[in-house]
């Protein structure tokens, strides 16, 4: 068996709270209350164990991370240990004192979340209204305070249309980097898939809008795509492979391969606040289930791929199938692959419903 290596990033949930509502999220449909976060405290003893255990990079995500006050605190604890810091934020929480706080702190990066190009559809979908002119608005701070700026887009049938304007808006807000990430079927995005699948037409002009745009703006915007897996023939190695490089830790210190693993059954996930962090990555039985590749059924085990996509996506195999261990529907050699590629097809010719916000307490249409 391949030797477990340290893993490089952690993903730090810090809370669920946001006041955006984005129908895609990929947050759980049952979110951790505030009384339940971690305190100031523990993050910080899991970020001495994160450092001590070899990462690297700490994502500061949620919910909305600057809804916590504790915030500066944290980036600044981690700059003290030597770790790369980037705030993954809907922005709309920060203003331009906060932003230099911030920057004051430590922190090295900030990716801020767009719904669309056009302020009325972006705000429908993140369901807040002011929301676009504010994050354009705290791009700037980020300019300002002189920090590097990702703009993160996530792409479904209701906004690709605006790609080009997206690219466009990357380019003038200064960001170096772009992520166009069509939505990824998890969590609230699972929920409200019918209203979000592009059909194949709208996602091979997107791939050829994407492709003209990295020509175009070599040396200027680094393009991330990440495409669907419903039209894919093989799936993505996700999170890197489970149990590889990467882990989050949930608002109440769950450990977790990825951030939807939360949703597999059978499955205990250890807590930070009863088992360390190398403990849980070494030894952990969770971390150990899909780790290489003795898990695989065939023909995954058989397959040239398999360290390559390491088997693909355990929730989404789940979600699709029922199954833990299943070959990932992605995967044009899935008995569910068919299945799944029509059903994209389905959805995605027909009328899309409303949106089923994500919310606390209850899924709501709208």
């Amino acid at each position: 068996m391949t030797a477990v290596e340290p893993p490089l990033a952690l993903l730090a949930e810090l809370t669920h709270r946001c006041p955006l509502q984005c129908p895609y999220c990929s947050n759980p449909l049952e979110l951790d209350r505030a009384a339940a976060e971690l305190d100031t405290d523990t993050w910080k003893r899991v970020f001495d164990e994160a450092a001590r255990l070899g990462v690297l990079h700490v994502h500061f995500s949620g919910g909305e991370p600057a809804a916590r006050k504790d915030l500066e605190a944290l980036v600044a604890h981690c700059s003290t240990r030597g770790l790369y810091t980037n705030l993954i934020t809907s922005a709309v929480l920060i203003d331009r004192s906060r932003m230099q706080a911030l920057a004051a702190a430590g922190l090295n990066h900030v990716q801020i979340s767009f719904q669309a190009h056009d302020p009325a559809n972006a705000d429908r979908i993140g369901g807040y209204a002011g929301g676009q002119a504010r994050k354009i608005e705290v791009a700037g701070y980020v300019r300002e305070a002189g920090l590097q700026l990702t703009v993160n887009a996530v792409m479904h049938r209701q906004n690709l249309d605006e790609l080009d304007d997206v690219i466009d808006m990357a380019v003038r807000l200064g960001a170096r980097r772009l992520e166009v990430a069509h939505v990824q079927y998890y969590g609230w995005a699972l929920k409200n898939r019918a209203a979000l699948m592009p059909s194949r037409a709208q996602l091979e002009r997107a791939t050829a809008t994407v492709d003209s745009a990295r020509a175009r703006l070599k040396g200027t915007l680094v393009i991330d795509y990440v495409v669907p897996d419903y039209y894919a023939r093989r799936p993505k190695a996700c999170m890197g492979g489970w149990g590889r490089r990467f882990f989050n830790v949930s608002p109440s210190g769950d450990v977790l391969p990825c951030h939807a693993a939360s949703t597999l059954p059978g499955m205990r996930f250890e807590n930070v606040k009863d088992r360390g962090l190398r403990e849980i990555w070494y030894g952990s039985a969770a971390f150990e289930r899909f780790r290489g590749t003795g898990w695989m059924p065939e023909p995954c085990r058989s397959c040239d791929r398999r360290e390559t996509d390491w088997g693909g996506c355990r929730c989404q195999a789940f979600a699709l199938t029922g199954g833990v261990d299943a070959v990932d529907p992605a995967c044009e050699f899935s008995a569910h692959h068919t299945e799944l590629v029509t059903s994209a097809e389905r959805e995605s010719a027909a009328a899309a419903p409303a949106f089923i916000y994500r919310r606390f307490g209850a899924a709501v249409p709208a």
